[in-house]
């Protein structure tokens, strides 16, 4: 399943947040999206989700979802959301109680996303007894679990320092190589977009528009071996965005 974004635009009152967004995310692709703070990327990925309703424009889907989709889309946010009474095995179950399945198809599902996110051993840990980077594959794991046609990822590894976060790219590149699953991944870390992005959308300063889309013709799990190429075109998306970065920076914010 494809979607596609159509002339999106959104304000809140008077507050213009996005104006007229373009855009297209194929299935098997990761769609990076960066820009400068407040430039609506978080704004963008909740019109996709159905979170919120645009004020013009249209989010459709394009084709059909796996067949066995439970949720045809589905976020993975910053914060884990992750249920501390329950354990991993438990909280990756929770997003399959409202569907009409076999328990022994949710035991299939669950056993699996768990084996591909490396936590079959911790199937019965509680949350407190998990790192930071280890929330974050339970949430991934709970994510995949619906087998949704496309993923929602919010600044997923911002909360985590940068060696977890290092090792959190490798395993979300090893996840896609296995099954070359479709997202929008909303970042502000250019290392992520490179290393991880099919196509990097950059957003222009509040109101958000698309200034450029940035194709990076290196393989996903083949970007190791190209650290030269990939450092050369994060700084190529740095200075498409540094005057209006350091601008947002200075911005006084009405609370």
């Amino acid at each position: 399943m494809d979607l596609e974004i159509a002339n999106l635009s959104h304000r809140y009152a008077d507050l213009e947040v996005l104006r007229s967004i373009d855009l297209r995310i194929n299935q098997g692709e990761i769609v990076c999206v960066i820009g400068p703070s407040g430039c609506g990327k978080s704004t963008l990925l909740r019109l996709i989700g159905g979170l919120e309703q645009p004020v013009e424009g249209a989010v459709l889907q394009i084709g059909e979802p796996p067949p066995d989709s439970l949720n045809p889309l589905t976020y993975i946010f910053q914060d884990f959301a992750l249920l501390p009474w329950r354990t991993v095995e438990g909280n990756v179950s929770l997003v399959l109680e409202g569907h009409s399945i076999a328990k022994s198809e949710a035991r299939d599902r669950i056993a699996d996303v768990l084996d591909r996110t490396r936590l079959s051993d911790f199937a019965g840990v509680f949350p407190k007894q998990l790192s930071g980077g280890m929330k974050q594959r339970v949430a991934i794991a709970r994510a995949l679990a619906v087998n949704p046609a496309v993923l929602l990822m919010d600044e997923p590894l911002s909360a985590l320092d940068s060696q977890t976060r290092e090792l959190l790219l490798d395993d979300l590149v090893s996840l896609w190589a296995r099954e070359k699953f479709t997202a929008c991944y909303i970042t502000h870390n250019l290392n992520e977009a490179v290393r991880l992005g099919h196509r990097v959308v950059v957003l222009s300063r509040r109101p958000g528009v698309i200034r450029e889309v940035v194709d990076i013709d290196v393989p996903i799990d083949e970007r190791a071996g190209h650290a030269a190429q990939l450092a050369e075109t994060q700084q190529t998306l740095w200075e498409m965005m540094r005057q209006e970065a350091q601008s947002a920076d200075m911005e006084i914010v009405d609370d």
